[in-house]
């Protein structure tokens, strides 16, 4: 079975392939080709005992994206997106890539004609309502941002694809993945990384809420399992309802600030500045911060480590290849 990984030149497409390579298998079907597609060329993961193609190109061009799929594709994931803060600034963009990209890659599943299992990541941005909303399963999206409309419409794109027997689609409702490797993005919710990120690098970060407000957060090591879980998962259970609240951590900044200080000590406190950034407010200020996740539970998803955990697998997995990054 061949897996093809979009946007897998970006931190979890990095993971979710050295996890396939080493493991040689996706649940009980062995992986005998990889294709890793980006923006710009991905690395192949090491240790991989299969072949793996990489390729760079345009995620919204079909000509592209018809690569992404063969008769002998039997999972696609699907990682490839703008992020919330340049899909708000840059309107057209967003658009292309998260809505016009996904579709091309619905596309090539379809033409390939093997009816993939594909695993598109959704937002907690798909949903509003702020700090006060409590999400459910069939909790109606209302996106307060362009990036959350995205990623609803692909989502019900998964949906259709998935009811005509194209493609065995997965929507996984990614919360704000912590502690990220590598350097700060365009996320409006990069803030949430950087406190517990840049301190461990001598770095300063800037927080731009009050210290009570309430993320839905989830570790790397917790995106990269569910991601693969959803890959191998019996889907019959799903239904014509595609799209998953993966089972996430809602923490608070002083929460993740008294780890930050348990962990790295009065010193990387220090680094943490006040700041006022209304654009980043706006948009995170709309996200929901507490989900009923039941129904990923009965689906066999894995519960969530504490706070203290995804700082410490940082420091373990990610922060010697984030120093070097940072050169």
């Amino acid at each position: 079975m061949r897996v093809t990984i979009t946007g897998a030149a970006g931190f979890l497409g990095r993971k979710v392939a050295g996890r396939l390579a080493l493991e040689g298998k996706l649940g009980a079907r062995e992986i005998t080709a990889m294709t890793l597609f980006d923006l710009v060329p991905p690395k192949a993961p090491e240790g991989a005992r299969f072949p793996v193609t990489c390729l760079a190109g345009d995620i919204a061009d079909p000509a592209h994206t018809a690569r992404l799929a063969e008769r002998d594709t039997g999972v696609v994931f699907h990682l490839a997106a703008v992020v919330s803060a340049q899909a708000e600034a840059d309107f057209d963009l967003g658009w292309r890539v998260n809505l016009d990209g996904t579709r091309a890659v619905l596309e090539a599943c379809r033409r390939a004609g093997s009816r993939p299992r594909v695993v598109f990541t959704s937002s907690v941005a798909s949903f509003s309502g702020g700090q006060q909303a409590v999400v459910g399963d069939t909790t109606r999206p209302v996106p307060g941002n362009s990036y959350g409309a995205q990623k609803a419409a692909g989502e019900l794109l998964v949906h259709d694809y998935s009811r005509k027997g194209f493609i065995d689609g997965v929507s996984m409702r990614l919360p704000t993945v912590v502690v990220r490797p590598g350097r700060p993005n365009r996320a409006a919710s990069s803030f949430a990384s950087s406190i517990l990120r840049e301190p461990f690098l001598g770095e300063e970060a800037a927080l731009p809420v009050p210290e009570d407000f309430a993320l839905w957060i989830a570790s790397p090591r917790a995106a990269t399992d569910w991601l693969i879980h959803a890959a191998a998962m019996d889907t019959r259970a799903l239904g014509l309802d595609r799209g998953i609240n993966p089972p996430g951590l809602t923490v608070t900044v002083r929460e993740m600030l008294e780890v930050l200080r348990s962990v790295g000590g009065h010193d990387a406190m220090r680094l943490i500045s006040r700041v006022d950034d209304p654009e980043v407010a706006a948009i995170v200020g709309t996200w929901p911060a507490r989900f009923d996740h039941a129904r990923a539970l009965a689906l066999g998803f894995r519960t969530h480590e504490g706070l203290e955990a995804v700082v410490r697998a940082f420091l373990e997995d990610d922060l010697a290849e984030t120093r070097a990054m940072r050169g």
